[in-house]
C-alpha cells in the first residue's frame, strides 16, 4: 500500500512539473508557425517592365489669313466650308445663293459621291463657289500613325499622297476644275506632310476663325463666333451636317456679317499668308 501511494505521488509530481513545460512548448510551436523569424527577408513583389513611351508626331494646325481691305468699316472675310461626308446643309447653301455670297468649299470624294444635286448647284454658280480638295476619304494628312479626334491618320507618305491625289482625281472626274488648295481632315498636319503636299503643288488652307467647332457647337455660340470675324479673317465651318444645330448659327452669322457691310471673298481671289510654310 505504501509503495502504491509513493507511485501515485511520483506520478502526480511529474504532472505538476511537466504541465508548464508542455504549455511552453505549445506556445513556442504556435509562435514558430504563425510568426516569421525577426531576421527573415520579406520577398518584394516582382517588378513589371514598363513599355517605353513612344512620342507621337508633332502636329501643327496652320493659321491662314487673307489680305485685309484696310478700310475702316469695310472688313474683308473669306468664308470656307468643309464638306466631309454626309449630306449638304441647305440652311447654309440657300443663304449663300439667296444673298449671293461667295465662298470656298472643300469637298471630299466621299461627299461628292453622295451629293450630286448639291454639286450641280455649286457648278451652276461659278461666280460664287470655288471648289477645292478636302481629300479622298477624310483621313488626316499626317504621314505617321496617330489618332486625331478619334480619326486614324494616313500614317505614311504613300497614304498621304493617296488621300490628296485621290481627292483631286474625284473632283476632276465629277467635272470640277483641278484644285489648287488642299485642306486635310482635322486641319492638322506634321511638318513632313506639309512639305510633301506642297511639293504636290497645293497650297494648304488653314484658318483664323473656327466658326462651328467641327459642327459640334450650338447655334448661338456658332453665330457669335462667325459674326466676330474681322478684316482679313478666314472662317472655317461645315456644310455637311444638316441635322446639327451649328448649321443654323452659320446661316444667321452670314446674314449678320453682310448687314455689317463685310466683303466676302474666295481664296482664289485674294492674296493670303499661311503659317508653317503652308502657302509660301
Amino acid at each position: 500500500m505504501q509503495r502504491l501511494n509513493n507511485e501515485r505521488l511520483h506520478f502526480g509530481m511529474n504532472r505538476i512539473f511537466l504541465a508548464p513545460a508542455l504549455l511552453a512548448a505549445s506556445v513556442s510551436v504556435a509562435a514558430a508557425t504563425v510568426l516569421p523569424p525577426q531576421d527573415a527577408a520579406v520577398a518584394a513583389p516582382p517588378k513589371v517592365a514598363q513599355a517605353p513611351k513612344v512620342a507621337g508626331p508633332k502636329l501643327v494646325e496652320p493659321r491662314l489669313r487673307i489680305g485685309a481691305s484696310g478700310i475702316k468699316g469695310h472688313a474683308r472675310v473669306a468664308l470656307t466650308f468643309d464638306a466631309c461626308m454626309g449630306k449638304a446643309d441647305d440652311r447654309i447653301l440657300s443663304v449663300l445663293i439667296r444673298e449671293r455670297i461667295p465662298a470656298t468649299i472643300f469637298v471630299t470624294a466621299r461627299w461628292l459621291k453622295h451629293n450630286p444635286q448639291a454639286l450641280q448647284v455649286f457648278l451652276q454658280n461659278p461666280d460664287l463657289f470655288e471648289l477645292e480638295n478636302h481629300g479622298q476619304n477624310h483621313i488626316p494628312a499626317v504621314d505617321k500613325p496617330v489618332s486625331i479626334y478619334g480619326i486614324a491618320s494616313a500614317g505614311s507618305p504613300e497614304a498621304v499622297r493617296q488621300e490628296v491625289q485621290g481627292g483631286a482625281d474625284a473632283m476632276v472626274a465629277a467635272g470640277i476644275a483641278a484644285p489648287h488648295w488642299f485642306r486635310g481632315s482635322t486641319a492638322k498636319y506634321d511638318r513632313s506632310s506639309i512639305v510633301q503636299i506642297r511639293e504636290m503643288g497645293y497650297r494648304i488652307a488653314g484658318y483664323s476663325v473656327n466658326g462651328d467647332g467641327g459642327s459640334l457647337l450650338g447655334a448661338s455660340v456658332t453665330e457669335k463666333r462667325i459674326a466676330s470675324a474681322k478684316d482679313g479673317d478666314v472662317v472655317i465651318s461645315h456644310i455637311n451636317q444638316p441635322t446639327h444645330a451649328a448649321g443654323e448659327g452659320v446661316a444667321k452669322a452670314i446674314v449678320d456679317l453682310k448687314a455689317k457691310g463685310v466683303e466676302f471673298v474666295r481664296l482664289q481671289d485674294v492674296e493670303d499668308m499661311g503659317d508653317d510654310q503652308t502657302t509660301q
